[in-house]
């Protein structure tokens, strides 16, 4: 086969293949019966005794007994007609041999490609097959070109790619040879399929001969590329397309902009931008939306706001899209005033902005402290149709409750309830929050028993914020009747609704509760997270349960859950106060390896546990690898690292 391999073919057979693929002298064999194009009413009664004969719809002996008792002068025309009204491609494949019995019957291309039609439509496989060996063993016999295109069609509309590939490879070395409408098709259908690697081997081979691919084929397997994040090639075929003056189409361009810009290949967005004015392919509103978005995600928003800038100078009129990727974009950094002109400019330009639009000024301006402009662009807004939305009266709502502005917020509940804008469950957590946040927890809770949960708005969010406040206050008996009659509300509690209460019965000396609710988070089918794994530890060693702690470090990893710095230096303190130094330096040779970063709290318990066992010298050792890395000991464990080597060495 010529993929498997095309060094095979000899010079002088790649060359008899280049001058046979672009000679305009090749012609398909003269059908044997062309009068009959022509003359084809002489045929009817022929072609309708024969589909009577047909009639069952199944082939067998019988069958082919009447057919043979018809005594019908046989023509390529009226086994056609025959062959195309059919529905069962078995029996158009046993009338296709059956005719090829008939003395002085040739198959010419349309009969060929009839059945072959009918088979591939069937996906009849097994026939389509031994049709194939059957015709091939007649050595004199050729397809005709148009047959292969259509075999290979009727693979590719199948599903069946390996075939097709065959089929194309046989037409490759056959007396047709490959034109160029074949090599585009072909190449088509292996984008589609996403088979990268033929795709390269067929092109970097049949390139050396002289074939081309279409812009539009080019294009394709750009997208293609793109779509399949394997982009690394595009720019290799973006230069040979260059050497024939060829580039992708806008629909190529701007999905291969925009792999560029979610890679944050900024530099190459913009320069590829360049080389689309250059080359024809106007940018188009996409286009600019794209790149502006990608600088936007990293932060290059002078760069972005220059390219808008380019972008209206040409004509275009930015729609909210690309009007929201700014001012997104510049609002969620810090950068409200130039959003605020942006916005300004848009009204200039008959482009109305959206709510979400304002929302982000709003917010934007709130986070900034200028609760004046905020208002002012809220009046503005509604003065401008715009009416505000659930989004603006929470944003409100957050800062209102964030600055302890109680009153405030419970206004604007009201308010929001009265104009016809319902609150939502942010809302009500937002509130419920600003309530606990001003030690309010009394009042927090009625509002959630009496306004909240009839009105179906306590979640597992409203519970963790009350848990959270009742264990903060020492209210943990408050706080555990609240979590357990969380599951007779319907709301299951989640890891961080466990984690507050763990850390709850810790800060009031609960220890066995404590462990116990964390031994049954796996049954809920909960994972802990690092952080309450931490405190766990931090815990057990408090209370001298060493043992448990290096079981529960152990538990951690077995979970798929990597320790961090806190969790290392915890055990290593727990070495320390225990005179094990030998297991902390173990401890702390792990954490290398595993690619934590000792700081100097790590350092400080690792020296002094050495010295505390009269290790001076591995202290000594300990402190050099510290000094290499830039971090200096704590000052009373300094000076008695210095008396520990003086000492020593008198």
């Amino acid at each position: 086969m010529f993929l498997a391999n095309p060094c095979k073919l000899s010079r002088s057979t790649h060359l008899l293949l280049l001058i046979r693929s672009f000679s305009s002298n090749v012609l398909p064999r003269p059908c044997k019966s062309l009068h009959e194009m022509f003359e084809p009413s002489q045929y009817t009664d022929s072609i309708s005794r024969i589909k009577k004969a047909l009639h069952p719809n199944v082939w067998s002996e019988s069958v082919e007994m009447e057919l043979d008792s018809l005594n019908i002068d046989i023509n390529t025309y009226v086994l056609n007609q025959v062959l195309k009204s059919l529905s069962n491609s078995d029996v158009a494949y046993h009338l296709y041999w059956w005719a090829e019995s008939k003395p002085n019957f040739h198959h010419n291309h349309l009969t060929t490609k009839s059945v072959i039609s009918l088979l591939t439509k069937d996906q009849n496989i097994g026939l389509l097959t031994e049709f194939f060996r059957r015709r091939k063993i007649d050595r004199g016999y050729q397809f005709h070109h148009s047959v292969y295109r259509y075999l290979i069609s009727g693979y590719v509309r199948a599903g069946l790619i390996s075939l097709a590939i065959e089929a194309f490879e046989e037409l490759l070395g056959s007396d047709w040879g490959v034109v160029s409408v074949d090599y585009n098709r072909f190449m088509g259908v292996l984008i589609k399929n996403c088979s990268f690697h033929l795709l390269e081997v067929y092109y970097d081979t049949l390139s050396q001969y002289g074939f081309c691919l279409s812009a539009f084929t080019y294009s394709r397997w750009i997208s293609g590329l793109c779509e399949a994040k394997r982009g690394e090639l595009v720019e290799k075929l973006l230069e040979d397309m260059d050497k024939i003056s060829l580039f992708p189409d806008i629909w190529a361009c701007n999905i291969y902009m925009d792999y560029l810009c979610k890679n944050k290949s900024m530099n190459e967005a913009l320069h590829f931008l360049q080389s689309m004015v250059k080359k024809g392919t106007d940018p188009d509103l996409v286009t600019y939306t794209t790149v502006i978005y990608g600088l936007c995600n990293i932060k290059r928003f002078t760069d972005a706001i220059h390219l808008y800038d380019e972008m209206i100078h040409r004509g275009f009129i930015p729609d909210l899209v690309t009007c929201g990727t700014l001012v997104f974009g510049l609002c969620h950094n810090g950068k409200v005033e130039i959003a605020y002109e942006l916005l300004m400019e848009m009204l200039k330009l008959g482009v109305k902005p959206t709510v979400p639009m304002y929302n982000a000024l709003i917010s934007g301006f709130w986070k900034m402290d200028q609760v004046d402009k905020a208002q002012i662009i809220i009046s503005f807004m509604q003065r401008n149709g715009c009416k505000p939305d659930i989004v603006t009266y929470n944003i409100l709502l957050n800062h209102y409750c964030d600055k302890g502005m109680l009153d405030k917020a419970e206004a604007l509940i009201r308010k929001m309830e009265m104009c016809g804008v319902h609150p939502d469950g942010h809302s009500y957590n937002q509130l419920l929050k600003g309530l606990c946040k001003a030690k309010q927890v009394d009042k927090a809770f009625a509002f959630l028993s009496d306004h909240m949960e009839v009105g179906g708005f306590c979640d597992v969010v409203s519970c963790n914020i009350l848990i959270d406040a009742f264990c903060k206050s020492r209210k943990v008996q408050t706080a555990y009747r609240l979590f357990r009659e969380m599951s007779y509300k319907g709301i299951r509690p989640d890891s961080v609704t466990y984690s507050t209460m763990i850390k709850g019965f810790f800060t009031v000396g609960h220890y066995t509760l404590a462990e116990e609710l964390f031994e049954e988070m796996p049954k809920r089918g909960l994972t802990p997270s690092i952080n309450l794994y931490n405190v766990m530890m931090h815990h057990l060693c408090k209370e001298g349960q060493y043992n448990q702690a290096q079981k529960l470090f152990s538990d951690m990893i077995a979970r798929g859950i990597s320790p961090d710095l806190v969790s290392y230096n915890t055990l290593i303190n727990g070495f320390r106060l225990r005179s094990k130094s030998n297991e902390a330096l173990a401890l702390y040779k792990e954490m290398r390896e595993r690619g934590v970063m000792p700081d100097e709290l790590t350092y400080r318990f690792l020296i002094d546990g050495l010295l505390r066992d009269g290790k001076a010298k591995v202290a000594y050792e300990i402190w050099e690898h510290m000094m290499e890395n830039g971090i200096t000991l704590h000052e009373e464990v300094s000076v008695r690292l210095v008396k520990a080597i003086n000492l020593e060495n008198k």
